[in-house]
Protein backbone atom coordinates (compact mmCIF):
# COMPACT_ATOMS: atom_id res chain seq x y z
CA UNK A 1 0.00 0.00 0.00
CA UNK A 2 1.28 3.46 -0.94
CA UNK A 3 -0.45 6.60 0.27
CA UNK A 4 0.50 10.28 0.33
CA UNK A 5 -1.01 12.18 3.25
CA UNK A 6 -1.03 15.79 4.44
CA UNK A 7 -2.25 17.21 7.74
CA UNK A 8 -2.64 20.98 8.07
CA UNK A 9 -4.29 23.41 10.46
CA UNK A 10 -5.66 26.10 8.13
CA UNK A 11 -6.21 28.86 10.77
CA UNK A 12 -9.80 30.07 10.88
CA UNK A 13 -8.96 33.68 11.78
CA UNK A 14 -7.99 36.52 9.46
CA UNK A 15 -8.21 36.30 5.67
CA UNK A 16 -9.15 32.64 5.81
CA UNK A 17 -11.14 32.45 2.56
CA UNK A 18 -8.33 33.86 0.43
CA UNK A 19 -5.88 31.49 2.11
CA UNK A 20 -8.23 28.55 1.54
CA UNK A 21 -8.30 29.39 -2.18
CA UNK A 22 -4.50 29.54 -2.23
CA UNK A 23 -4.30 26.24 -0.38
CA UNK A 24 -6.72 24.62 -2.83
CA UNK A 25 -4.52 25.63 -5.78
CA UNK A 26 -1.50 24.08 -4.05
CA UNK A 27 -3.40 20.87 -3.31
CA UNK A 28 -4.52 20.52 -6.91
CA UNK A 29 -0.86 20.38 -7.94
CA UNK A 30 0.23 18.16 -5.04
CA UNK A 31 0.97 14.43 -4.66
CA UNK A 32 -1.24 13.96 -1.59
CA UNK A 33 -3.90 11.24 -1.82
CA UNK A 34 -5.54 12.17 1.50
CA UNK A 35 -5.60 15.63 3.11
CA UNK A 36 -6.58 16.11 6.77
CA UNK A 37 -7.51 19.72 7.49
CA UNK A 38 -8.31 21.43 10.78
CA UNK A 39 -10.02 24.77 11.48
CA UNK A 40 -12.15 24.75 8.33
CA UNK A 41 -14.81 26.28 10.55
CA UNK A 42 -16.90 28.28 8.08
CA UNK A 43 -19.38 26.41 5.84
CA UNK A 44 -18.65 29.05 3.18
CA UNK A 45 -14.93 28.23 3.34
CA UNK A 46 -15.79 24.55 3.06
CA UNK A 47 -17.86 25.26 -0.07
CA UNK A 48 -14.98 27.27 -1.60
CA UNK A 49 -12.55 24.46 -0.80
CA UNK A 50 -14.73 21.81 -2.39
CA UNK A 51 -15.28 23.79 -5.58
CA UNK A 52 -11.57 24.56 -5.91
CA UNK A 53 -10.30 20.98 -5.44
CA UNK A 54 -11.93 18.92 -8.22
CA UNK A 55 -9.10 16.37 -8.12
CA UNK A 56 -10.36 15.40 -4.64
CA UNK A 57 -13.83 14.07 -5.46
CA UNK A 58 -14.29 12.43 -2.05
CA UNK A 59 -14.79 14.53 1.07
CA UNK A 60 -15.72 13.86 4.68
CA UNK A 61 -16.81 16.22 7.44
CA UNK A 62 -19.33 16.36 10.25
CA UNK A 63 -22.49 18.50 10.32
CA UNK A 64 -21.77 21.90 8.79
CA UNK A 65 -24.52 24.13 10.21
CA UNK A 66 -23.99 26.63 11.73
CA UNK A 67 -20.26 25.72 11.85
CA UNK A 68 -18.34 22.76 10.44
CA UNK A 69 -18.28 20.39 13.39
CA UNK A 70 -14.86 20.27 14.92
CA UNK A 71 -13.52 22.30 11.98
CA UNK A 72 -12.40 18.96 10.53
CA UNK A 73 -12.43 18.18 6.80
CA UNK A 74 -10.77 15.25 5.03
CA UNK A 75 -10.28 15.31 1.25
CA UNK A 76 -9.37 12.20 -0.72
CA UNK A 77 -8.48 11.22 -4.25
CA UNK A 78 -9.27 7.63 -3.33
CA UNK A 79 -12.80 6.43 -2.56
CA UNK A 80 -14.07 7.06 0.96
CA UNK A 81 -16.33 4.13 1.82
CA UNK A 82 -17.19 5.14 5.39
CA UNK A 83 -17.05 8.37 7.38
CA UNK A 84 -17.96 9.23 10.95
CA UNK A 85 -17.48 12.28 13.18
CA UNK A 86 -17.12 11.55 16.89
CA UNK A 87 -17.14 14.55 19.28
CA UNK A 88 -15.11 14.60 22.46
CA UNK A 89 -17.08 14.90 25.68
CA UNK A 90 -16.63 18.44 26.98
CA UNK A 91 -14.65 18.58 30.20
CA UNK A 92 -12.86 21.23 32.20
CA UNK A 93 -13.31 24.97 32.30
CA UNK A 94 -15.78 26.77 30.00
CA UNK A 95 -14.02 28.02 26.84
CA UNK A 96 -14.89 29.45 23.44
CA UNK A 97 -13.53 26.33 21.70
CA UNK A 98 -16.55 24.47 23.05
CA UNK A 99 -18.63 25.99 20.25
CA UNK A 100 -16.66 23.90 17.72
CA UNK A 101 -17.40 20.56 19.41
CA UNK A 102 -13.89 19.27 18.76
CA UNK A 103 -13.48 15.57 18.09
CA UNK A 104 -12.17 13.06 15.57
CA UNK A 105 -13.25 12.53 11.95
CA UNK A 106 -12.85 8.93 10.81
CA UNK A 107 -12.67 7.97 7.14
CA UNK A 108 -12.22 4.52 5.65
CA UNK A 109 -10.35 4.88 2.36
CA UNK A 110 -10.16 2.22 -0.35
CA UNK A 111 -6.79 1.78 -2.04
CA UNK A 112 -7.02 -0.89 -4.71
CA UNK A 113 -8.19 -4.03 -2.93
CA UNK A 114 -7.07 -2.72 0.46
CA UNK A 115 -8.54 -0.32 2.99
CA UNK A 116 -6.95 2.10 5.40
CA UNK A 117 -8.65 4.12 8.14
CA UNK A 118 -7.57 7.73 8.62
CA UNK A 119 -8.46 9.61 11.81
CA UNK A 120 -8.28 13.41 11.55
CA UNK A 121 -8.37 15.16 14.93
CA UNK A 122 -7.91 18.48 16.70
CA UNK A 123 -7.51 18.62 20.47
CA UNK A 124 -8.17 21.53 22.80
CA UNK A 125 -5.54 24.28 22.64
CA UNK A 126 -3.30 24.69 25.66
CA UNK A 127 -3.72 28.43 26.18
CA UNK A 128 -1.06 28.45 28.90
CA UNK A 129 1.52 26.66 26.71
CA UNK A 130 2.24 24.64 29.84
CA UNK A 131 2.06 20.86 29.53
CA UNK A 132 2.70 20.04 33.16
CA UNK A 133 0.17 17.44 34.26
CA UNK A 134 -1.14 19.85 36.89
CA UNK A 135 -2.15 22.40 34.25
CA UNK A 136 -5.95 22.57 33.64
CA UNK A 137 -5.54 22.57 29.85
CA UNK A 138 -3.17 19.61 30.01
CA UNK A 139 -5.77 17.69 32.01
CA UNK A 140 -8.38 18.48 29.33
CA UNK A 141 -6.01 17.23 26.61
CA UNK A 142 -5.27 14.08 28.61
CA UNK A 143 -9.00 13.42 28.86
CA UNK A 144 -9.48 13.91 25.11
CA UNK A 145 -6.57 11.57 24.32
CA UNK A 146 -8.13 8.96 26.61
CA UNK A 147 -11.44 9.35 24.73
CA UNK A 148 -9.63 9.05 21.41
CA UNK A 149 -7.80 5.89 22.53
CA UNK A 150 -11.10 4.38 23.68
CA UNK A 151 -12.76 5.21 20.36
CA UNK A 152 -9.88 3.78 18.29
CA UNK A 153 -10.09 0.54 20.27
CA UNK A 154 -13.51 -0.22 18.72
CA UNK A 155 -13.47 -3.83 17.51
CA UNK A 156 -14.68 -2.82 14.02
CA UNK A 157 -11.54 -0.74 13.42
CA UNK A 158 -9.39 -3.51 11.99
CA UNK A 159 -7.73 -1.67 9.07
CA UNK A 160 -4.24 -0.20 9.19
CA UNK A 161 -4.72 3.11 10.96
CA UNK A 162 -3.29 6.60 10.53
CA UNK A 163 -4.07 9.28 13.11
CA UNK A 164 -3.14 12.82 12.09
CA UNK A 165 -3.91 16.36 13.10
CA UNK A 166 -3.30 19.21 15.49
CA UNK A 167 -2.87 17.45 18.83
CA UNK A 168 -1.85 20.67 20.59
CA UNK A 169 0.50 18.41 22.57
CA UNK A 170 4.29 18.44 22.02
CA UNK A 171 5.83 15.36 20.47
CA UNK A 172 8.00 14.67 23.52
CA UNK A 173 5.11 14.97 25.99
CA UNK A 174 4.38 12.06 28.36
CA UNK A 175 0.72 12.49 27.32
CA UNK A 176 1.57 11.51 23.76
CA UNK A 177 3.91 8.75 24.89
CA UNK A 178 1.16 7.21 27.01
CA UNK A 179 -1.37 7.57 24.17
CA UNK A 180 0.96 5.75 21.77
CA UNK A 181 1.48 2.99 24.32
CA UNK A 182 -2.28 2.61 24.84
CA UNK A 183 -3.07 2.45 21.12
CA UNK A 184 0.01 0.75 19.66
CA UNK A 185 0.49 3.68 17.28
CA UNK A 186 3.99 4.71 16.23
CA UNK A 187 5.26 8.23 15.64
CA UNK A 188 6.16 8.24 11.94
CA UNK A 189 8.22 11.40 12.51
CA UNK A 190 10.45 9.48 14.96
CA UNK A 191 10.48 12.27 17.52
CA UNK A 192 11.62 14.96 15.05
CA UNK A 193 11.90 18.15 17.17
CA UNK A 194 11.32 20.58 14.27
CA UNK A 195 8.42 22.88 15.09
CA UNK A 196 5.12 22.61 13.25
CA UNK A 197 3.92 25.97 14.61
CA UNK A 198 5.24 29.02 12.79
CA UNK A 199 7.46 30.83 15.32
CA UNK A 200 6.85 34.49 16.12
CA UNK A 201 8.78 36.92 18.31
CA UNK A 202 6.17 36.28 21.01
CA UNK A 203 5.80 32.51 20.74
CA UNK A 204 7.80 29.48 19.69
CA UNK A 205 6.46 25.99 20.30
CA UNK A 206 7.64 22.44 20.06
CA UNK A 207 5.95 20.30 17.36
CA UNK A 208 2.26 20.03 18.24
CA UNK A 209 0.98 18.56 14.94
CA UNK A 210 1.39 14.79 14.72
CA UNK A 211 1.09 11.80 12.40
CA UNK A 212 0.86 8.40 14.07
CA UNK A 213 0.28 5.02 12.43
CA UNK A 214 -0.05 1.35 13.22
CA UNK A 215 2.98 -0.74 12.27
CA UNK A 216 3.98 -1.95 9.74
CA UNK A 217 2.94 1.35 8.12
CA UNK A 218 6.02 3.53 7.74
CA UNK A 219 6.51 6.89 6.07
CA UNK A 220 8.99 9.39 4.83
CA UNK A 221 7.94 12.79 6.12
CA UNK A 222 8.48 16.51 5.55
CA UNK A 223 7.41 19.78 7.11
CA UNK A 224 5.78 21.85 4.35
CA UNK A 225 4.15 25.27 3.76
CA UNK A 226 6.90 27.15 5.59
CA UNK A 227 7.25 29.91 3.00
CA UNK A 228 5.01 32.87 2.33
CA UNK A 229 2.50 32.66 -0.52
CA UNK A 230 1.00 35.46 -2.58
CA UNK A 231 -2.75 36.06 -2.56
CA UNK A 232 -4.62 37.07 -5.75
CA UNK A 233 -4.58 40.72 -4.68
CA UNK A 234 -0.79 40.64 -4.49
CA UNK A 235 -0.41 40.51 -0.73
CA UNK A 236 2.15 38.13 0.71
CA UNK A 237 1.25 36.01 3.72
CA UNK A 238 1.72 32.60 5.26
CA UNK A 239 -0.91 29.93 4.68
CA UNK A 240 -1.45 29.55 8.42
CA UNK A 241 0.11 29.92 11.84
CA UNK A 242 0.96 26.21 11.47
CA UNK A 243 3.13 24.42 8.96
CA UNK A 244 1.87 21.30 7.20
CA UNK A 245 3.09 17.76 7.76
CA UNK A 246 3.39 15.52 4.70
CA UNK A 247 3.95 11.78 4.79
CA UNK A 248 4.47 9.21 2.03
CA UNK A 249 3.30 5.88 3.47
CA UNK A 250 4.27 2.38 2.44
CA UNK A 251 3.44 -0.99 3.92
Amino acid sequence: MNLGLLTFNTLFRGDSRARIRALAAILEDSPYDVVCLQEVVSPLNLAVLRRATPSYPYVAHGPSVPLVRGGLVTLSRRPIVRRHFHPYRFTGRPRLEGLLRKGVLLTRVRSGNEHITVANTHLTANMDNDWDLANPYTRIEANELAQLAEFLAHPRLTDPLIVAGDFNVPRRSPLLRDFRAATGLADVLNGDPATTFRPTPELSLEPIDQILATPPLAATTAVVFKDEIRLPDGRACHLSDHYGLAAAFTA
